[in-house]
C-alpha cells in the first residue's frame, strides 16, 4: 500500500468515526436499596426517555459506594447525608463534592416488643447503626425518649462511649444500618429508616414510638462526586431531572408509606 493511498484511507476512517461515533458510556450512579434506590430508578428511566443513558447500581452496605465513586467506578452516588459524608472524608480523605440535595428522611424507634418507650424492661435489647454518624443520630433519639444520656455537647457524633447514664441497663448492639430493619424482629427496639420498612414490607413505617424531626438538613442526601467531574452536565442534568420530576416526588412519597411526615425534599424552598 503506497503512503498517499493509506494516507486517503486513514482520512477515510476518521470520517467515518466523525459520522458514527462510539456511544458514551452510561452515567453510572451508586445507590442503596429501598426509597433511595426508588426514587433513582425513577429517575433514570426519565432520564433516559430524555436521551441520557443511566445505569443505576445498588449497594448493600454504606462503605462500598464512596470506594466505588473514589475508584472511578461511579460518577456519583446518592445515599449520604452530610454528616456521614464529612466523616467519611476525614476518616479516609476522600476528595468528594456534593452536587445536589435530596430527600430528607426521618428515623424512627421501632418495636414489636413493646408498645410504647415507658413499656421497655431493664436489661433489653436496643439496636442502633454500627457507623459513627447514623449512630449518633439513633443515640439522640434514645435520649430524646428517656432511655439513656449522652454526655454533654456531643449531638449526632455521641457514640456509645458517650453513654454517661442507662437507668435500664439496656443491652445497645451495633448493626449496620440497611441492616437494622431486619433486626426489629429480634430485639426490644431499634433503630429504623422508614424507606426500609417500606422497602421490606414487613412493618408500617409510621408506627414508629418516637420520631426523629425532618428539620435539619444535615441528614438530607447527597449527590455526590469527585472534582474531576463534578461539572459533568450529564450528572448535573440528573440531578434537575430528579428533583423537578413529578414522578420522583411520588415515588418518595411511596417510599414513605405515603407518610409525609416521614420526610420532605429538601431542594425546595423552606417556608
Amino acid at each position: 500500500m503506497t503512503p498517499s493511498i493509506a494516507r486517503i484511507l486513514a482520512a477515510a476512517f476518521a470520517a467515518l468515526l466523525l459520522a458514527f461515533p462510539a456511544q458514551a458510556a452510561p452515567l453510572k450512579i451508586g445507590v442503596t436499596p429501598g426509597a433511595l434506590a426508588d426514587s433513582v430508578n425513577v429517575a433514570a428511566e426519565e432520564a433516559r426517555k430524555q436521551g441520557l443513558d443511566v445505569q443505576v447500581i445498588e449497594f448493600s452496605d454504606w462503605t462500598t459506594p464512596n470506594l466505588a465513586l473514589a475508584n472511578k467506578d461511579l460518577d456519583v452516588n446518592y445515599f449520604q447525608h452530610k454528616a456521614f459524608l464529612d466523616n467519611a472524608v476525614k476518616e479516609r480523605g476522600y476528595a468528594f463534592n456534593v452536587v445536589g440535595v435530596g430527600v430528607l428522611s426521618n428515623i424512627g424507634l421501632y418495636s414489636r416488643r413493646i408498645k410504647q418507650i415507658a413499656d421497655l424492661k431493664p436489661g433489653a435489647t436496643v439496636a442502633v447503626a454500627s457507623d459513627p454518624v447514623n449512630q449518633g443520630r439513633g443515640l439522640l433519639l434514645l435520649q430524646k425518649a428517656g432511655v439513656l444520656k449522652l454526655r454533654d455537647g456531643v449531638g449526632t457524633r455521641g457514640s456509645l462511649r458517650d453513654v454517661v447514664a442507662n437507668p435500664k441497663k439496656v443491652k445497645i448492639l451495633e448493626i449496620e444500618g440497611p441492616q437494622l430493619v431486619r433486626a426489629i424482629d429480634d430485639v426490644d427496639l431499634a433503630q429504623g429508616y422508614p424507606g426500609h420498612l417500606v422497602a421490606a414490607g414487613t412493618m408500617d413505617p409510621g408506627s414508629a414510638l418516637l420520631l426523629s424531626g425532618v428539620d435539619d438538613l444535615d441528614f438530607a442526601i447527597r449527590f455526590v462526586a469527585r472534582p474531576d467531574n463534578a461539572a459533568d452536565p450529564r450528572l448535573l442534568r440528573f440531578v434537575r431531572i430528579y428533583q423537578e420530576s413529578p414522578e420522583v416526588r411520588a415515588q418518595l412519597k411511596k417510599s414513605h408509606g405515603n407518610n409525609d411526615r416521614l420526610y420532605t425534599f429538601a431542594w425546595l424552598p423552606r417556608g
